[in-house]
């Protein structure tokens, strides 16, 4: 049940005299002090200065009149310079556990028009194993995912893998040149990864070695800047003057910054290439690794037999090692169609947008110019090379003819946000209108020093092990003598085992969810494990309580299908504040839904989880004053078990039942 819906109709009802501005219904949110009532509409205050001549106090006691919430509020109450306070009847809330109890949705509608949703994340490039900078698009695809189709759209997921292109080259050039046919037929995974990361540094290392003496150049530029920025600035007397120029001193600061480190980035990847004798020499050996590395992908690309069987043996190798992070994470997709999917399309991409005129030739590329954008999306290089606009081009098109979506929502960091900005404006240049395009950008993970998480050697750290590490850090955390010796009856290793994953695995997605998606956050294990404070074993540790008390009391959840609201009654603020709680599971996932933002769940199942703690520490179960007060309680255990279980679910998190 959506509550401030339902209030903000019934305001809406109220206001009709006043204005036709259904905006100012809207106006009404959930309160976090009691004293203030459970929900407070505040459109009094706005609506006088609207309306004029009426101070806003007049105005609430006004709409207040006209207000018909009798039946689900106590009388509303008007505060400070108009605030107008609602709070639920203790009958109603009563009554609406009472249909809780009966319904498995927690009393969350569906959509009223549901619609057909594509929803595009995880997408890495199976070249290389998957890094921690792919656990953010995969989780929260996978959330909102989850959430959108629970809410009773037609949701469709599709994994648009990096299976074909640069990467490839990259591997077939290092089979070729480094590789050992052997010990790949023996350990393909592993091997293939090390002649990826090989050829990799050796490209890394020329850029490098070419982008030394410019890079030197404008580290020059910049500092003549920032001294002429620093005279300026110690010259000027007029204030206003002053912050102008401090901010071009500023601006010049930054300018000499980034240039530094771009150097220092540069001399970095030389060091580790020319400190390195073997290293060093098969530098000195391909000297045009990066133009060989891109002929062997324009063969592959042309259809090139050797290529191409090279690229059809390696590939499901490549598969299978990402798939064993989706079983890990139980991430499952609907389609997984990757860039080779669409590779035949691409020609007749480039040729549509060229008989429509809006692309032609530039400097020997095929571009598109788009209004708004400085930089031109180039579709088809000056070497026949197709990019990732083009392929995007093409999946958008056929994704349109096959699926007939409404919306297809790609779940992708915020660094290509100029790239899907151009993709969305040429999709509406083209008549794709009918389709609602979303980017769901996203922040990076960091590590505790607040840098992008890598390996000491600078490479991102593997995802696979990254889990592995959850699961033992959790086994070290929740499983520890001390702690399980007080379960009873005793855990065996196997269900330890369990605990430990169930524990270890969502302790990750929970902690990346749990920040907006926008923003970067910092990575700690110690932290994401805790069993105190925001985190999914918090959570999991109070579902488990819930089980443990109706284990205790011999009731399973089904037991308890009834409250009679004429006979119960509540006896503590901490029932009401749960029961409240329990009712606003709709609220959270209208946000997730509306902002596609999963920590709007996190942060109501931590609410949730805090209020049941203290329910728990002041509201007897077990040892109830009365039979009825054991019932109402034994409900609210029951739902709140419900709500904690559901909503990890919604966030792709398992729960257990004893920790």
């Amino acid at each position: 049940m959506h509550l401030p819906k339902q209030l903000s109709l019934r305001f809406a009802d109220a206001l009709k005299n006043l204005t036709d501005d259904v905006t100012y219904a809207s106006m009404i949110r959930s309160t976090n002090d009691p004293k203030f009532g459970d929900y407070q509409a505040n459109c009094a205050m706005p609506l006088s200065k609207q309306l004029g001549g009426k101070k806003p106090r007049e105005l609430a006691a006004e709409i207040v009149e006209q207000l018909k919430v009798d039946e689900f509020c106590d009388p509303p109450e008007i505060a400070g310079p108009g605030f107008i306070n609602l709070r639920l009847k203790n009958a109603f809330l009563l009554d609406q556990l009472r249909a809780m109890l009966v319904d498995d949705r927690c009393l969350v509608s569906k959509v009223e028009s549901p619609r057909r949703i594509i929803v595009d994340f995880s997408s890495p490039n199976v070249a290389k194993p998957m890094h921690v900078g792919h656990i953010r698009s995969t989780v929260i695809g996978d959330s909102l995912a989850r959430t959108l189709r629970f809410l009773g759209h037609e949701v469709i997921t599709d994994n648009h893998l990096g299976d074909w292109g640069t990467q490839f080259g990259i591997i077939i050039y290092g089979y070729k040149h480094f590789g050992d046919p052997e010990q790949v037929a023996k350990d393909p995974v592993p091997e293939l990864a090390k002649l990826y990361r090989l050829v990799n540094q050796l490209i890394e290392y020329r850029k490098a070695k070419r982008s030394t003496e410019t890079l030197a150049e404008n580290i020059a530029v910049a500092e003549v800047e920032l001294s002429a920025c620093q005279q300026e600035s110690e010259s000027i007397s007029d204030p206003k003057e002053g912050k102008k120029a401090k901010k071009r001193l500023a601006s010049a600061q930054s300018k000499l910054k980034s240039a530094e480190s771009q150097l220092q980035g540069a001399n970095k990847k030389i060091a580790a290439v020319e400190s390195d004798s073997d290293l060093f020499a098969k530098a000195e050996a391909h000297v045009n690794v990066d133009e060989a590395v891109l002929q062997e992908t324009v063969k592959l690309h042309q259809g090139d037999v050797e290529n191409l069987r090279l690229w059809e043996e390696f590939l499901p190798h490549c598969k299978n090692e990402i798939n064993r992070v989706y079983d890990a994470l139980s991430i499952e997709f609907d389609h997984t169609l990757g860039e080779s999917f669409y590779h035949s399309m691409l020609a007749g991409v480039v040729e549509n947008l060229e008989k429509r005129g809006l692309a032609r030739d530039s400097e020997g590329a095929v571009c598109v110019f788009l209004d708004g954008f400085d930089a031109p999306m180039i579709v088809q290089k000056k070497d026949g090379a197709y990019l990732y606009a083009t392929t995007d081009l093409a999946t958008l098109s056929y994704r349109l003819e096959q699926f007939h979506p409404d919306e297809i929502v790609y779940v992708v960091d915020t660094r290509q946000s100029e790239h899907f900005e151009k993709l969305f404006a040429l999709a509406k240049n083209i008549g794709m209108e009918d389709v609602k395009l979303v980017h769901v950008n996203f922040g990076t993970v960091l590590g505790e020093d607040g840098r992008p998480m890598k390996t000491r050697s600078g490479t991102l750290i593997g995802l696979e092990g990254l889990l592995a590490d959850a699961v033992d850090r959790a086994r070290q955390v929740v499983c520890n003598p001390d702690r399980i010796m007080k379960i009873d009856p005793p855990m065996d290793a196997a269900e330890q085992s369990e605990v430990a994953e169930v524990v270890g695995l969502g302790a990750i997605k929970y902690a990346d969810l749990s920040h907006h998606r926008t923003s970067d956050y910092r990575f700690s294990l110690d932290k994401m494990v805790s069993l105190d404070g925001n985190t999914s074993a918090y959570i999991q540790y109070s579902f488990a309580r819930t089980q443990g008390i109706l284990r205790k009391a011999g009731w399973s959840e089904q037991s308890v299908t009834s409250i009679d609201p004429s006979i119960c009654e509540f006896t503590h603020p901490a029932e009401r504040a749960l029961a409240l709680l329990l009712l606003r599971m709709e609220e959270a996932l209208a946000t997730v839904h509306q902002d596609y933002a999963p920590n709007a769940l996190v942060d109501y199942l931590y609410e949730t989880a805090k209020a049941y703690a203290v329910f728990n520490d002041n509201c007897h179960v077990l040892k109830a004053e009365s039979e009825e007060i054991a019932t109402l309680r034994l409900a609210l255990v029951t739902l709140c078990g419900r709500v904690l279980r559901l909503g990890l679910d919604l966030l792709g998190i398992r729960v257990i039942a004893r920790m």
